[in-house]
């Protein structure tokens, strides 16, 4: 019987606790009588209740799983799927990553059909085999702490196992029925269960401080409700854009040049010499010589405005004498880069850009609101001023009306910054000029900061410019601040696991080959393994 040594510290096994970010949910709250029963057993005591849940889970996926859909490997193929810290992950007969998979494949099978079976299929084993990870790595962190589980503790454990148990007591008989090597197997699985649950229950035993349920509950009030209006980006007039060409007239004129560029400058001068003395034309210089992606239509580039040519001729002097060259010349080699030489032929002698032409004027549109976006914004912002101040002048209602807006609604919701699932989030507003407003805070300081029935100053939000009107303010609910304070310490736990999900699965030890094997087994060969 191995002794049992002292339990390793918490710091030792557990990455640092983060409190503010989860994936976790309620509980279903339309279940009143669920609801009161899941409060009632926090109150009596919370750490204890979430305990139990992790080592039943960790007990039935261990132990209890009996397979019921069985992969057929055929001999020799390998189902590795990475290793952490040099340890393999891989899928063997009635191991966890096998165990695992059994479970999840039995709870996905009935919504399986052919519409979804590939992708049900990948979410099933990425699970199984991410679990499997974080076991693993589990098992590492308390091998290198020192722990070793009891034997003493195993053996208990694996005699309160139901298949060995007659008359509500341990059989020795159904014991020994068992074969030595899977007895072992059974064994080692308890074993390494029972090191697992002591890991949680190390992090789940850390209590929040008494203080911590109730100011995070504070945080559900107040609560604002919104009107608000959006002036979309794309919304930038055509107008605006063919006065900022007119103000700008070198930017875009319409150039054509054909290019054959090399890697060195020798290189490129004996071809230049070799195109102006007649041995050969540019067409074949560029289609044989040539080694950008121009070569393979003789060197045209096509036609060019002058900002797209700021990549293709960095330097600003050379671009200019490039863009002066008559038809039919041919330009001197040129460096385009440091590992690039080139020189031009052109095609075309460079013209203004036409306005009037609704191709010209989509690319230039396509320019200004990737690299000019700035300008949109600013001009918008100027029209959500005056939209701002007929607010002020009048009412909101009455300047969405003239504006020939529409009025959007949201609300009612807390300061969710990051939208916490403890609380309301924006997300859920179905509001799509909302999009990433969650974690904007000029968004959450104009929704709190601006006074009730007035206009905020305009936001720029995603591809909107939006304006707020506050229109109402409320405290939470009683009942929905006490179910946050319930709730927190399951919570808290939700996030403790998932934090240590994150930590192992990002934290460098972990060789992740799943997809190169995932595809290999069932996307190239699906005969390889049945599901």
């Amino acid at each position: 019987m191995a002794a049992k040594k002292e339990k390793p510290e918490t710091t030792k096994t557990a990455p640092k606790k983060q409190v503010r970010k989860s994936s976790g949910s309620y509980p279903d709250k339309q279940d009143d009588s669920t609801k009161a029963d899941f409060i009632r057993r926090f109150k009596q005591n919370p750490f204890i209740f979430v305990g139990t849940i992790v080592i039943l889970i960790i007990v039935i996926v261990a132990f209890v799983l009996v397979p019921a859909i069985v992969p057929q490997a055929r001999r020799g193929v390998d189902l590795s799927f990475g290793s952490y810290n040099n340890v393999p992950i891989s899928y063997v007969d009635g191991n966890y990553f096998y165990q695992v998979q059994q479970s999840l494949a039995r709870q996905y099978q009935t919504n399986m059909d052919d519409s979804n079976y590939q992708i049900t299929l990948y979410q099933i084993w990425r699970e199984a085999f991410e679990q499997t990870v974080v076991q693993t790595a589990i098992l590492d962190e308390m091998k290198n702490s020192g722990y070793i589980a009891p034997q003493d503790v195993v053996d208990r454990t694996v005699a309160s196992l139901p298949d060995f148990q007659e008359n509500g007591r341990f059989s020795s008989v159904k014991y020994r029925a068992m074969d030595n090597n899977k007895r072992m197997a059974l064994w080692r699985q308890i074993r390494d269960s029972i090191t697992t649950n002591m890991f949680y229950t190390d992090i789940t035993g850390l209590k929040a401080p008494a203080g911590e349920g109730d100011f995070i509950s504070n945080m559900a009030t107040p609560q604002r409700s919104f009107d608000m209006v959006a002036f979309p980006i794309s919304s930038y007039p055509d107008s605006e854009i063919a006065s900022w060409v007119t103000a700008n007239p070198s930017l875009f004129r319409i150039t054509h040049f054909s290019k054959i560029s090399v890697a060195s400058e020798r290189e490129a001068r004996q071809i230049l010499a070799s195109v102006k003395a007649g041995s050969e034309t540019f067409e074949d210089a560029a289609k044989n010589k040539s080694v950008d992606s121009y070569a393979e239509n003789s060197g045209d580039m096509g036609s060019k405005m002058v900002f797209e040519l700021l990549t293709e001729i960095p330097d600003e002097q050379i671009r200019e004498q490039i863009i002066s060259l008559p038809k039919g010349e041919i330009s001197d080699v040129v460096k385009i880069s440091d590992s690039s030489w080139a020189f031009f032929r052109a095609e075309e002698t460079a013209r203004p850009a036409d306005t009037n032409d609704a191709v010209i004027m989509d690319r230039i549109r396509n320019y200004t609101m990737t690299y000019e976006r700035g300008r949109a914004e600013d001009w918008l912002i100027g029209k959500a001023n005056e939209f701002m101040a007929s607010v002020v002048s009048n009412d909101f209602d009455s300047a969405v009306t003239q504006w020939a807006l529409t009025k959007q609604t949201f609300g009612p919701l807390p300061l969710n910054y990051g939208d916490v699932s403890f609380f309301t989030s924006v997300s859920s507003s179905q509001v799509p000029e909302l999009n990433g407003a969650g974690s904007n805070d000029t968004f959450w300081k104009a929704c709190f900061n601006t006074p009730l029935k007035l206009p905020s100053n305009p936001i720029v939000l995603g591809d909107n410019v939006i304006v707020i009107y506050p229109t109402e303010e409320i405290t939470a609910d009683e009942q929905e601040t006490s179910f946050i304070r319930m709730y927190y310490s399951y919570w808290l736990n939700q996030a403790d696991d998932q934090d240590i999900r994150s930590y192992f699965l990002s934290n460098g030890k972990l060789s992740d080959k799943f997809w190169d094997t995932f595809s290999r087994l069932f996307l190239n060969n699906s005969n390889t393994i049945q599901q």
